[in-house]
């Protein structure tokens, strides 16, 4: 089920994060109760676990993401929340429904997670196969051009040369 939840997740300010209203539907909850619950428990909530987007980030959230669209013309910026931050929800909205979804938003955090460690082995991996690859060509370039340049030289004529006798 976690990998459903893959798609809920957006890199904003170069973190992994969810909007609000995405973890208010998940929650079976209202964004305006979830915001309220935000807002009466703000200490738990620093900037790195929760912030505010701003009017462009919005409008680029919107324009990358069709189902976003309700947004677009809302006078509220939507929060947004890091794994820290979905974990702290679950403490402020006591749910049963909360606590089942937070189980499966932090899996589908860690699967995400997962899914970058491998493709940065890949990228490593990738990457000094390509060295191996630029250097046995840089070898056979080298190679041809010292044959090129042997082919280039004078060469004295093979076989007897035939004298006239006097």
């Amino acid at each position: 089920m976690h990998k459903e939840f893959e798609i809920l997740i957006f890199t904003i300010r170069s973190k992994k994060v969810m909007i609000d209203t995405d973890l208010a539907l998940l929650y079976d909850v209202s964004t305006k109760a979830l915001k309220q619950q935000v807002k009466r428990n703000i200490k738990r909530f620093p900037e790195d676990f929760m912030f505010e987007l701003t009017i462009n980030e919005k409008n680029e959230l919107v324009t990358y993401c069709d189902r976003l669209s309700r947004l677009k013309h809302s006078s509220v910026n939507p929060l947004v929340f890091t794994e820290q931050g979905v974990a702290m929800l679950s403490s402020v909205l006591r749910s049963e429904k909360a606590i089942l979804m937070n189980i499966e938003i932090m899996r589908a955090f860690a699967c995400y997670r997962s899914i970058l460690k491998e493709n940065e082995i890949l990228k490593k991996e990738v990457q000094a196969l390509d060295e191996k690859l630029n250097s046995a060509v840089q070898f056979l370039l080298e190679q041809l051009d010292e044959l090129h340049l042997q082919r280039s030289l004078p060469v004295k004529p093979v076989g007897f040369k035939y004298r006239e006798k006097k």
